[in-house]
């Protein structure tokens, strides 16, 4: 190969991987975008409108033999 056809070659290694982080950053951009979108518009369930952050839930668990601490396991609501 002659000198010509080694620049067109690394001319056109150059811009296609121009083209191909400019690709990766868009779409990048893009779908982090849609992401925190549709973090605004979460729904929340109606029984649950009247919780609040920090709230303790009631919850019933199957009694284990292995396992019977009274105070482990419950789960406090956390609304972002």
């Amino acid at each position: 190969m002659n000198d010509f056809s080694v620049l067109i070659y690394f001319i056109c290694f150059a811009c296609l991987t121009g083209a191909t982080f400019a690709y990766m950053y868009a779409m990048m951009t893009s779908t982090l975008r849609d992401f925190n979108r549709q973090q605004e518009k979460r729904n929340v369930h109606p029984e649950m409108t009247d919780v609040q952050t920090g709230d303790e839930l009631l919850v019933f668990k199957g009694l284990d033999d292995d396992d019977e601490d009274d105070d482990d396991g419950d789960i406090v609501v956390i609304r972002k």
